[in-house]
């Protein structure tokens, strides 16, 4: 039984410096009827504190969980496991969010629901992505992500926790770099359409010692996770997405992932080892 509309799930792990602002964001909602459910990894800096400072006195009801360090995918699946709303929304501990943003994503008449986002580096705000439509089917937006037409970000969109629930649908533990698209693809391969917003109403602030930032060749985990989703696409019997993963967003990957390794000054023929290691040539040759 869903007692709230929403529950926002908040996975946090060293992030003292931010996370305060993130949930004062979360608790100032122009919304009703939702619950902060808040996952601390395990963190060694003093995070715990300053979410049970921020939450003390918050008339929002909220869940704060201490686990042991076991990765934003297991923190997840646990705010999840522990949810009750009718939607789940999902914040990263160092992003924040304008006040509307659970009144644009609560749609009783869609089971997932999306807004635009923004990047945050500094001072800088990047200009947001627009679509020219209000409705899209699931099949035509998971077509687009996987032939790279938009911009998109799972924690875009609320998910209907039956769906998820039912489906068992969650996130790949140990991974670190894709789990969050992988998750949003499987889940809204469950349903028949979105609706979406032009509202900008999360804001993705980048920082230089974030996760992904730190993970050198972890980037490319992401094509192990393609290929698990294309296996899970066979399994529906939706060959022409698993199709368009392993000739066109495998590829696609590796490429990208290449080009960030070297832009970034890593060694050429370091890169060319891992890729090498990996078999990700012959990857490349069903492109």
């Amino acid at each position: 039984m869903n007692n709230f509309k929403v529950s926002v799930i908040i996975p946090v792990y060293n992030c003292a410096e931010y996370i305060g602002a993130t949930l004062k964001s979360v608790i100032n909602q122009d919304f009703d009827d939702y619950e902060i459910i808040v996952i601390d990894d395990g963190s060694t800096d003093n995070s715990l504190e300053v979410i049970n400072e921020t939450l003390r006195d918050c008339e929002v009801h909220n869940n704060i969980i201490h686990q042991e360090n076991a990765g934003v995918s297991v923190a997840r699946n646990q705010g999840i496991e522990v949810s009750s709303g009718q939607y789940l929304v999902f914040v990263d501990a160092d992003d924040y969010i304008s006040e509307n943003h659970l009144l644009e994503l609560y749609n009783p008449d869609y089971d997932f629901s999306l807004v635009q986002f923004a990047k945050k580096e500094g001072d800088s705000i990047s200009v947001p992505n627009n679509f020219d439509f209000t409705e899209i089917s699931t099949a035509d937006f998971i077509k687009k992500e996987l032939n790279m037409e938009i911009l998109f970000n799972f924690f875009q969109m609320s998910y209907n926790a039956d769906i998820i629930r039912k489906n068992n649908v969650c996130f790949t533990p140990g991974v670190v770099y894709g789990e969050d698209t992988e998750f949003a693809l499987k889940a809204l391969s469950y349903s028949d359409k979105i609706h979406v917003s032009n509202e900008v109403t999360y804001y993705y602030v980048q920082r230089s010692d974030s996760a992904i930032k730190t993970t050198e060749f972890k980037r490319f985990d992401i094509i192990s996770i393609f290929e698990s989703l294309a296996d899970f696409y066979k399994s529906q019997n939706k060959n022409d997405l698993a199709n368009m993963i392993i000739h066109s967003r495998v590829p696609k990957a590796i490429f990208g992932n290449m080009n960030y390794f070297f832009h970034s000054g890593h060694d050429f023929e370091e890169v060319i080892r891992e890729m090498k290691k990996r078999d990700l040539f012959s990857k490349l040759k069903k492109y």
